[in-house]
């Protein structure tokens, strides 16, 4: 398990969170990245931006391992996309599906609330700029079979 949460959070670091290139796009007007080494495949594509939707995917010897769903959209006028990639960078390695727990630089804070395992999980996270809220995330996943 432990080397797929270092590939997981790798992949993460390497596409959104970390400014990476976009590929084709699947689907009208979607957004792709993907990325992968040996045997693992991880796959983050989303609709829209201001308001959005979207599926991380990690594939196993192109068998389909873990997936998480999220949905999320801009409240607020001071919303910083720099800022949300620069806190989902900080993925931890004990809850990698998202940002940290809590993380501030400047005028910007982040927060995410996780309940469940790897396995099962579903959680929240926010974005305030100065103390008001400018963003939320609803997000889901675990392990498919």
């Amino acid at each position: 398990m432990k080397d797929i949460i270092e590939f997981l959070i790798k992949a993460k670091r390497a596409t959104y969170a970390g400014k990476g290139s976009e590929t084709s796009p699947t689907r009208p007007q979607s957004h792709d990245l993907t990325y992968s080494e040996g045997d693992y495949m991880y796959y983050d594509t989303y609709l829209g931006g201001g308001k959005f939707a979207g599926e991380e995917a990690l594939w196993i010897k192109e068998k389909p391992y873990w997936s998480m769903n999220y949905v999320g959209r801009v409240t607020g006028a001071n919303f910083s996309g720099d800022f949300l990639k620069e806190a989902l960078y900080h993925v931890p390695s004990d809850k990698p599906f998202r940002g940290p727990e809590h993380y501030e630089d400047g005028d910007y804070s982040y927060d995410c609330k996780v309940e469940g395992t790897f396995e099962w999980f579903q959680g929240y996270e926010t974005i305030c700029c100065r103390g008001e809220q400018v963003y939320e995330c609803r997000f889901h996943g675990g392990r498919v079979e």
